[in-house]
């Protein structure tokens, strides 16, 4: 099934521990924070759509973590992409090269290695990297699809202590 790919468990998980972290005697997180935990960055090409996520691995399940071969830590932010072409109930994973470069608000500047996930018939690109939180991150991506059409993406963000 082409709709049950990794990045819908990745929803799916990160729902739940939303929802877990309400309950118990801790304070609650910053709303902006809870936010931007499910919050896609989507660009649209034609019939191409260019997904990315930047979610703190501490809040990924550990089979969810697992799968995707990531630590969990409070310093540490996952940058996910996906690489789709045709509408969402027929779209196929597009292989592509992935540039990622993350810049925190002292202006520090960090090359994101990304690599290749699969699940079945999907592939997603995924990287890491460490923050300080709080922290305001921009994320600069570049996708270079297979026949050299290129395509880049910005967006910003927030993240905070948990």
């Amino acid at each position: 099934m082409r709709h049950h790919s990794l990045r819908h468990i990745l929803v799916l998980s990160l729902m739940c521990a939303t929802l877990a972290a309400c309950g118990g005697n801790a304070p609650p997180a910053p709303s902006s924070n809870n936010a931007n935990v499910s919050q896609e960055a989507v660009s649209r090409i034609g019939d191409v759509t260019v997904r990315a996520s930047a979610i703190p691995t501490a809040t990924l399940a550990e089979q969810v973590a697992k799968q995707y071969g990531i630590s969990r830590a409070d310093n540490t932010v996952m940058l996910l992409i996906g690489v789709r072409q045709g509408s969402d109930a027929q779209e196929t994973a597009l292989p592509a090269r992935i540039t990622a470069v993350a810049t925190d608000l002292r202006g520090r500047r960090h090359d994101i290695e990304m690599r290749e996930l699969r699940s079945g018939d999907l592939l997603d690109y995924v990287g890491t990297i460490e923050i300080s939180p709080p922290d305001t991150v921009r994320f600069d991506i570049t996708v270079v699809r297979e026949g050299g059409a290129t395509s880049q993406m910005q967006f910003s963000r927030d993240f905070y202590p948990r």
